[in-house]
């Protein structure tokens, strides 16, 4: 049983669910899974109090259970996302050779398009090799402004 609830932030209307214990999934816009109960429990009132202090550049890290589903390497990859510090990227040959494996770029960015718990696991944070915004499930302009409000949150 998930529990969702739907709020209004600067980068747009965002769902989070969570199972009871942790948060499972962060959505793009209003979406109700068939098997959710749309209900803000204290656990989503402050993933969304948190998620909302972020875009306000005023959160750096989050402070929420989380329990995102999925294989060994995908939550290998996902708990290596969380290590990229505030304001800064990688490429996804960085998050390969961290999760121990040089040549999985193309497997890391799928893992990376596969994250169930954007802004709060900082998949925006992996770029191309040359430098250049590659894939991001809010949109190319959602991850540019996400990487610019980081560094310039990080500098000031």
């Amino acid at each position: 049983m998930y529990n969702v609830f739907c709020y209004d932030t600067r980068m747009g209307r965002v769902t989070i669910a969570e199972n009871g214990d942790a948060i499972t999934h962060v959505y793009f816009g209003e979406v109700f899974p068939e098997d959710a109960k749309i209900e803000e429990t204290p656990l989503l009132k402050k993933a969304g109090k948190e998620l909302a202090e972020y875009f306000e550049g005023k959160r750096k890290t989050f402070d929420l259970p989380l329990a995102p589903g999925g294989t060994d390497f995908l939550k290998k990859v996902w708990t290596a996302l969380l290590d990229i510090p505030y304001g800064e990227t990688c490429t996804y040959k960085d998050l390969a050779e961290k999760v121990g494996n040089p040549k999985a770029c193309r497997a890391v960015g799928m893992a990376n398009n596969r994250n169930p718990i954007p802004f709060i696991i900082p998949c925006h944070r992996v770029i191309g090799a040359n430098g250049k915004l590659i894939g991001y499930a809010g949109g190319l302009e959602m991850k540019e402004k996400l990487i610019r409000m980081e560094k310039e949150n990080a500098e000031g």
